[in-house]
């Protein structure tokens, strides 16, 4: 029951982003093709809060709500593993027409061929904790 509070802010968040066309295959298939700038909007906006959010954390010393001191680590500077990971998941965002946030969104709305990125998502998962440690991290 302690956990309410999140499942209501993701009912919330799952009807902003329907509501917005942000899970909509059409509106990524637009942004993809650079026919649109309605994603590239949306996703604008979520970097802008981000970046503010992190910096009023950093700037004020904010704490999580158990009272713990949120740290939040510098990124190394560019290397190959975050191309090849972007690449890698935009590839499949733009071969799915789905980024993995909506899946569970996607699902609640009826459209059941998502089952298949689900299943596909969590063999990727699976795959990554078997690989993890030959992978360069």
């Amino acid at each position: 029951m302690k956990f309410i509070k999140f499942l209501i802010v993701g009912f919330i968040f799952g009807i902003v982003l329907t509501k917005s066309e942000a899970v909509s295959w059409y509106r990524i298939y637009e942004m993809f093709q650079f026919q649109s700038f309605h994603m590239y909007g949306i996703i604008s906006v979520a970097i802008a809060t981000g970046v503010i959010g992190i910096q009023l954390i950093k700037k004020n010393q904010l704490k999580a709500i158990d009272g713990t001191s949120i740290v939040i680590k510098d990124k190394e500077k560019g290397s190959a593993r975050y191309w090849i990971g972007g690449i890698f998941f935009g590839l499949g965002w733009g071969l799915i027409g789905s980024c993995p946030g909506p899946i569970f969104i996607l699902l609640g709305a009826g459209i059941l061929p998502v089952i298949l990125v689900l299943i596909g998502a969590l063999v990727g998962a699976v795959l990554y904790g078997v690989l993890k440690d030959k992978l360069p991290h």
